[in-house]
């Protein structure tokens, strides 16, 4: 029994060191292509120059579907430069693999105790899927940051509108004056643009990639706007009115969601305590 424990901590031990060397090799080469497009640039142009990821040993792990998933949630949380996706798929087969490595030595050191075994049964997908539910999480703060500088942002395209400037450039000048990740998408739909893709598909792309509601409601009606010749700082204006509205509105739902939220707390910790230290006294008085 000894011996096959040995063994099987050896072979882990081999895969384990192969995994690392098979992702330090390949997430180093990219490090050191990255570096060598640097070289004779400025650090601004630097930091737009970013290695494709790519899935490379990772993609044997992962279905066609769920890649195809996995790339959606990673484009809603922003494809984050320092987790590309070929980074994420890594880590999904690392964890998968551990788990069920220290799975299988607990299974073989309690002589097979199904209960352990279950667990581990359970926890092995658990742990494969944990990069999923870190990017959707991810995902929907992004989406609650997007969809509250909206409206903000509308004012700031409208003001610049009524100035004299085209909606392109109060789209860029509230996408340069902006810090937040709706800045960063709306830079993006503008450089999309510029490429040559027409702005019909780029709208429908910053609808895809962002998912807000709010935001979807904009660019149909700019979308329209452009189609039947409306002027655009009356949408504008339009606009801003309603998300400052639906903000208001979903502001006061949630204050009144919080005397509900807050009654089963308050009848399970706070008035017992409160019992007790009023009716103590009495119980005991009385005994």
């Amino acid at each position: 029994m000894s011996s096959l424990l040995l063994a099987l901590a050896a072979l882990a031990g081999a895969a384990a060191a192969a995994i690392w060397l098979a992702v330090t090799t390949r997430w180093g080469g990219d490090r050191i292509v990255r570096q060598n497009l640097k070289v004779g640039l400025v650090d601004s142009e630097a930091e737009q120059i970013r290695a494709a990821p790519e899935f490379g040993w990772a993609r044997k792990f992962t279905s066609a579907k769920g890649a195809e998933r996995l790339d959606r949630l990673h484009a809603k949380a922003g494809r984050p430069s320092e987790w590309p996706l070929a980074r994420v798929m890594g880590f999904k087969a690392i964890l998968l693999f551990a788990t069920a490595g220290m799975g299988l030595l607990l299974v073989l050191l309690s002589r097979f105790d199904p209960l352990i075994l279950l667990m581990f049964v359970v926890l092995a997908p658990v742990a494969y899927f944990v990069p999923d539910l870190l990017l959707y999480s991810k995902g929907i703060e992004r989406q609650k940051e997007i969809g509250l500088e909206l409206p903000d942002t509308l004012d700031q395209m409208m003001i610049a509108v009524e100035a004299g400037l085209g909606f392109e450039s109060a789209m860029s000048r509230a996408g340069q004056n902006g810090k937040g990740p709706l800045a960063e998408e709306l830079t993006r739909t503008l450089q999309e643009m510029r490429v040559g893709i027409p702005r019909r598909q780029a709208y429908l792309a910053l609808e895809q990639r962002t998912n807000v509601p709010d935001l979807r409601s904009f660019t149909r009606a700019v979308i329209q706007a452009d189609a039947y010749g409306i002027s655009i700082s009356t949408v504008l204006r339009t606009q801003a009115d309603e998300m400052r509205t639906k903000r208001r509105q979903r502001a006061e739902e949630t204050a009144m969601k919080i005397p509900v939220k807050v009654l089963m707390p308050l009848m399970l910790f706070i008035l017992p305590v409160l019992f007790i230290t009023v009716l103590g006294p009495v119980g005991l008085n009385f005994v």
